[in-house]
C-alpha cells in the first residue's frame, strides 16, 4: 500500500485530503521479453524494447502508447447491456479523489507493461464539473498527479485531446454545431486541454471530429460548418504559438459513427480539407485501422496515402471484426496487418512525434483485470513481429526490385521525358502515330507477390 501526497481538494480549496491506494495488480510483475519459444502468457515473445532494427531500437520504432479511455475508463458496455468489467479503479462516486486513485493505478499498469507513452481525453482523466470553471479545476488537480507519476516512472504523454462529443451540449456537433455557444464552449475546452497537454510535456494533440458531420443534409449548411471547423483549428494553431506549445497537431479520419457522415471521413478527405483551409503545414494525420475499414480502405492504403503526401503522423493500433460492420476497436493480433503497417511506416521514415497508440479495448467477455495485460502484450508482440518482418522484406530487396521492374518504362525513354514535363498532348500524339501501338503489358503477378510476402511471414 502506498500513500499519496496530501492534496488540496478542488471542490473545497480549504480542505485537504489524503488518499491511500492499493496496488491494482499486486500479483503481476513487470512484463519481460522471453523470446519466441516462451509459453508464458505474461511475457513478450517478439517485443524486445532494446533490440535494434534498421539502426533503431524497437522501442524507438514503435513508441507504444496506452490509452486512458478504453483501458482505464471503459467498462465493457455495449448497446444491449451495461459494462461488466472488474476494475479496481472503477470507484463509486466519480469524484476527483477517485480520479487521482485511478491515475496512480493507471501508471502502475503502464509501468508494469513497459509502454513508454500514454494518451487521454480531458474528460477521461478528470470528472466534468457543473461549470467550465469547476471542470478546469478538476483537470488541474488530476494533471498534477499525472505529472508526478510521469516523473516517478519516466512514462511520457504521446498526445492529449478534448472530448467534444460525449456531453449533450455537443448533440449537433462542437465546431460544426448550429449553436454558436457550443462552438464557444468547445473552443474553451480545447484551450484548457492544450494547456494541460503542454504542462505534461505532451508530444502532440489530436482532433477527432466525433460529431463533426451530419445526419441529414436537409438541415445542414455544409460550407458553413466546414468553415467553422477550420476556424477552430486555426484558433488552436494560434493559441499553441501564443503559449509556446510545439507539439504536433493531428486530425483523425473516420467516415461515420456516430454521425451518418463525418467531414474527416478518410485520408483523402482530410488532406483536401487541410489544403482548402491553409492548415496543411500545421496538422498531420492520426490514422486508425478500424476507421480505415469503415471508410472502405485498408490501413496500408491510408498510411500510404498519407505518407506519400508527407502527412503521416501517428497511428491508433486496433482492428475490426470482419463479421461486424461497426467500430469494435479490438486489439491487433493479425501479423499480416502489422507487417503492412510497419512496411509503410519504414517506407516513410518512421515516427517523428507519433507512435503506435492502442486505441483498443478488450471484448466485453474479457472482464478480468489481467485480460488488459493479455491484450496489450498480444498487440505489442504483433507489431514487433510485423516490424521484424517488414525490415526483412526491405533488407532482401525482392519486393522493391519487382516494384521497380513494373514501372521500368518510366525510368528512361518516353516515360522519363513525360515525368520531366517535356511533352504535350501534341507531341505524345506524334509519338504514338509513329509507334503505332503501346509496348506489351506485363502481368501484375498478384498471386506471386502475395506468396512472396507469405514467405517472410511463415
Amino acid at each position: 500500500m502506498r500513500d499519496a501526497t496530501c492534496r488540496r481538494s478542488p471542490e473545497n480549496p480549504t480542505l485537504f485530503f489524503k488518499k491511500k491506494t492499493m496496488a491494482a495488480f499486486p500479483e503481476i510483475e513487470k512484463i519481460h521479453y522471453e523470446g519466441p519459444d516462451s509459453t508464458n502468457p505474461l511475457a513478450f515473445r517478439h517485443y524486445n524494447a532494446e533490440e535494434m532494427v534498421e539502426g533503431r531500437s524497437m522501442q524507438d520504432h514503435l513508441r507504444f502508447s496506452v490509452v486512458y479511455w478504453h483501458t482505464f475508463r471503459g467498462a465493457g458496455a455495449d448497446p444491449f447491456g451495461p459494462g461488466c468489467a472488474e476494475r479496481p479503479w472503477m470507484l463509486a462516486d466519480g469524484t476527483v479523489d477517485d480520479a487521482i486513485v485511478r491515475a496512480q493505478m493507471a501508471f502502475e499498469f503502464i509501468e508494469k507493461l513497459g509502454a513508454p507513452y500514454y494518451a487521454f481525453h480531458d474528460r477521461d482523466i478528470a470528472p466534468e464539473g457543473d461549470t467550465l470553471r469547476q471542470s478546469n479545476q478538476n483537470l488541474d488537480a488530476v494533471a498534477k498527479v499525472l505529472g508526478e507519476e510521469q516523473d516517478r516512472t519516466g512514462i511520457k504523454l504521446l498526445w492529449g485531446t478534448a472530448n467534444l462529443f460525449s456531453n449533450k451540449r455537443y448533440v449537433h456537433g462542437a465546431a460544426t454545431s448550429p449553436n454558436a455557444d457550443a462552438f464557444a464552449f468547445a473552443a474553451a475546452q480545447v484551450k484548457k486541454a492544450l494547456e494541460i497537454t503542454q504542462q505534461l510535456g505532451g508530444e502532440g494533440y489530436t482532433f477527432w471530429g466525433g460529431r463533426e458531420g451530419y445526419q441529414n443534409l436537409w438541415n445542414t449548411d455544409m460550407k458553413r460548418e466546414l468553415d467553422h471547423l477550420a476556424q477552430l483549428l486555426h484558433m488552436a494553431v494560434d493559441y499553441a504559438k501564443e503559449i509556446g506549445f510545439t507539439g504536433q497537431f493531428y486530425i483523425e479520419p473516420k467516415p461515420m459513427e456516430p454521425t451518418k457522415h463525418q467531414y474527416d471521413s478518410d485520408t483523402a478527405a482530410c488532406l483536401n480539407f487541410l489544403r482548402a483551409y491553409g492548415l496543411e503545414d500545421h496538422l498531420k494525420l492520426n490514422l486508425e485501422t478500424n476507421h480505415a475499414t469503415l471508410a472502405g480502405h485498408t490501413m496500408m492504403h491510408e498510411m500510404d496515402a498519407a505518407g506519400s503526401q508527407g502527412m503521416l503522423g501517428s497511428i491508433d493500433a486496433n482492428t475490426g471484426d470482419e463479421l461486424l460492420g461497426w467500430d469494435t476497436d479490438q486489439f491487433p493480433t493479425n501479423v499480416y496487418l502489422t507487417t503492412q503497417c510497419m512496411l509503410m511506416l519504414l517506407k516513410y521514415g518512421g515516427f517523428k512525434t507519433g507512435g503506435v497508440n492502442f486505441d483498443a479495448k478488450v471484448r466485453r467477455e474479457s472482464f478480468e483485470p489481467v485480460d488488459l495485460f493479455h491484450a496489450h502484450i498480444g498487440g505489442m508482440d504483433s507489431f514487433a513481429a510485423g516490424l521484424k518482418i517488414a525490415a526483412a522484406i526491405r533488407a532482401d530487396g525482392e519486393l522493391a526490385r519487382l516494384l521497380q521492374e513494373r514501372y521500368a518504362s518510366w525510368d528512361n525513354g518516353i516515360g522519363a521525358e513525360i515525368e520531366a514535363g517535356k511533352h504535350t498532348f501534341a507531341s505524345l500524339e506524334t509519338y504514338m502515330l509513329e509507334k503505332g501501338e503501346i509496348a506489351a503489358n506485363v502481368s501484375g503477378r498478384q498471386e506471386m507477390l502475395e506468396n512472396l510476402i507469405n514467405r517472410y511471414l511463415y
